[in-house]
C-alpha cells in the first residue's frame, strides 16, 4: 500500500484540535505575549476569540499557551501554585513544573507548550522537560509560531516597539497560518 492510500485511509480518524499562535517579544524595558483567539477542530473553527494569554502570580508573570485548553489552563493552575511556593523566582518555578510535568503520570500526558515572563526573564516550557530562554528578544510556539517568530525577527531591528512587532508579526501569521485569526489578546509588562 502506498503511503498517499495509507493517509487517505486514515482520514476517518477522529480530527485534531488546532490552536494558536503565541508570540513573546522583549525590547525596550517591555516584555509582550499575544496570542490569537482561534480554535479549530479538523477543518472547523469552533471558536474564535479564546483567550490563551493571561497574567499570573498577582499580575507579575505573564504567560501564552498553545495546545489543548484544558490541559494548558491545569499547568497555569499549576504554574500558579509552583509560583506562590517560589515567589519572585520565576525560573525556579518553571522548572519545579517542568520537573512534574515529565515525572507525573497525569500531567505526562498534558499536551501544551507555554511561554511565560516576568520583568527579568523570558521561558518556553514543554512537557519534554524543555525551560528555554532565547537568545534574542523573540520566541513564538504554536501552529502559526514559525510564522510570527520568522515576522517578529525581521521587525525587531526596526523602530516598532515590543507591542506593536507582536501586534504585525502576529497579523502576518493570521494572513498565513489557517489556524490563527487575528482576535488578538495582549498582556505587557514594564521592565
Amino acid at each position: 500500500m502506498s503511503q498517499d492510500a495509507f493517509r487517505y485511509e486514515d482520514r476517518g480518524a477522529v480530527p485534531q484540535m488546532h490552536a494558536t499562535t503565541i508570540l513573546m517579544v522583549r525590547k525596550g524595558g517591555r516584555v509582550v505575549i499575544g496570542g490569537d483567539g482561534q480554535v479549530s477542530l479538523g477543518q472547523t473553527i469552533v471558536k474564535g476569540n479564546a483567550r490563551k494569554v493571561r497574567r499570573l502570580a498577582k499580575g507579575a508573570v505573564i504567560g501564552g499557551f498553545a495546545g489543548a485548553t484544558a490541559d494548558a489552563f491545569t499547568l497555569f493552575e499549576r504554574l500558579e501554585a509552583k509560583l506562590e511556593q517560589y515567589p519572585g523566582q520565576l525560573t525556579r518555578a518553571c522548572v519545579e513544573l517542568t520537573k512534574d510535568w515529565r515525572t507525573d503520570r497525569y500531567l505526562r500526558r498534558l499536551e501544551a507548550m507555554m511561554l511565560v515572563a516576568d520583568r527579568d526573564v523570558s521561558l518556553l516550557l514543554s512537557g519534554s522537560g524543555d525551560v528555554l530562554e532565547p537568545e534574542s528578544g523573540v520566541m513564538a510556539i504554536g501552529s502559526g509560531g514559525n510564522y510570527a517568530l520568522a515576522a517578529a525577527r525581521a521587525l525587531e531591528d526596526g523602530d516598532l516597539d515590543a507591542e506593536a512587532i507582536v501586534r504585525r508579526a502576529m497579523g502576518i501569521a493570521a494572513e498565513i497560518c489557517v489556524y490563527t485569526n487575528g482576535n488578538l489578546v495582549i498582556e505587557t509588562l514594564e521592565a
